[in-house]
């Protein structure tokens, strides 16, 4: 029941004056949460969801439990995504982007070097721009409670060491399925790959790909190194990561429980995004100790690099739809001092 349970107890003081104390009681019930991720344990989005589910246990007086499914046991992202909006998954911690298949809005989180830092993404997704995406989840059957990061995405492969836009060409690239990672690739004549990541290692494994792109911490935390020799570091996209929750599970709670939810994820998100920025730098030394050979882009390249990008960006930017394109570009302007 979506109500406070309130006990009024009436005392009578010493003058003869009543008065009465109302003393709330939480509408809290004995629940367990699932929470399903494709991060593997010691990911900072793992670590984030543990966070997450301490601070549900804590404000919650231990009633609501909040049990982790990392690594994709639970299926790949558009499996629990599914399931999720069924209600037999609680929680799924996704990559903001892929929610594009049911929120075509979302998809602006897979443009091209739309954010110059992580401050400006941060600003961003926490403002309107972000929150109305958010708010559009809930005609399909989930509540975007929070947006954490997974960071800004590099390429990896085996076949050469990338040191112009020009060394893409060629590569047999794994990307998320979605319309607009198909056609970036494409447009440095690369040949895109689209599969689900619980696929990845085995197929980069195999040769059946050359190579995969995702940011630092990711190719860390899921052993890539082990079948990737080259790393270039591009930051071509940043990616944020959506906590949200079933809902049809959401809209069973009291409003006590929600509050309570709503206030864990608030509370994880700071503390897993500086997770991420602080673990960024260690996990970069560890895949070069590992052995893998890590080049840049110089200045002209990058810009090359940008260049080519504008007409997929240009493109989507009609699928997503332009006025939601138009009001993130209006809060960057304002951001910039523009």
């Amino acid at each position: 029941m979506n109500h406070r349970k309130t006990l009024f107890k009436c005392l009578l003081a010493s003058l003869g004056a009543a008065f009465c104390l109302a003393v709330s009681a939480q509408d809290i019930q004995s629940r367990s949460f699932k929470l399903a991720t494709a991060n593997p344990e010691g990911h900072p989005g793992v670590v984030g969801a543990h966070k997450f589910a301490e601070l549900v246990a804590a404000k919650s007086g231990g009633k609501l439990k909040v049990n982790l499914f990392p690594g994709s046991v639970l299926g790949g992202d558009a499996q629990v995504i599914s399931a999720m909006q069924g209600g037999t998954i609680d929680f799924v911690l996704v990559n903001s982007g892929i929610f594009s298949s049911q929120v075509r809005e979302a998809g602006i989180y897979d443009f091209p070097f739309l954010f110059a830092n992580a401050e400006e993404a941060d600003a961003v997704v926490d403002g309107p721009v972000g929150q109305a995406i958010h708010k559009k989840f809930e005609d399909k059957d989930m509540v975007g409670l929070a947006y954490w990061e997974l960071g800004f995405r590099n390429i990896t492969n085996n076949r050469r060491p990338i040191e112009k836009v020009e060394d893409i060409a060629g590569l047999k690239l794994r990307v998320i399925p979605s319309p607009i990672n198909l056609d970036w690739v494409r447009a440095l004549d690369g040949n895109p790959t689209p599969l689900a990541w619980p696929e990845v290692y085995a197929a980069l494994e195999q040769r059946a790909v050359d190579g995969q792109e995702n940011p630092i911490t990711n190719i860390h935390a899921n052993r890539i190194y082990e079948v990737q020799r080259y790393l270039v570091l591009t930051r071509h996209v940043y990616n944020p990561q959506s906590l949200a929750m079933s809902k049809r599970i959401w809209d069973k709670l009291s409003a006590d429980e929600q509050r309570i939810l709503q206030e864990a994820a608030q509370e994880a998100t700071g503390f897993q995004r500086q997770y991420q920025r602080d673990s960024e730098d260690a996990a970069l030394a560890e895949l070069k100790q590992a052995g893998m050979q890590v080049t840049e882009l110089s200045e002209a390249e990058q810009q090359k690099l940008r260049e080519l990008m504008q007409p997929v960006i240009a493109k989507h930017a009609d699928v997503v739809g332009t006025e939601t394109v138009d009001a993130l570009q209006a809060e960057l302007k304002r951001l910039r001092g523009g």
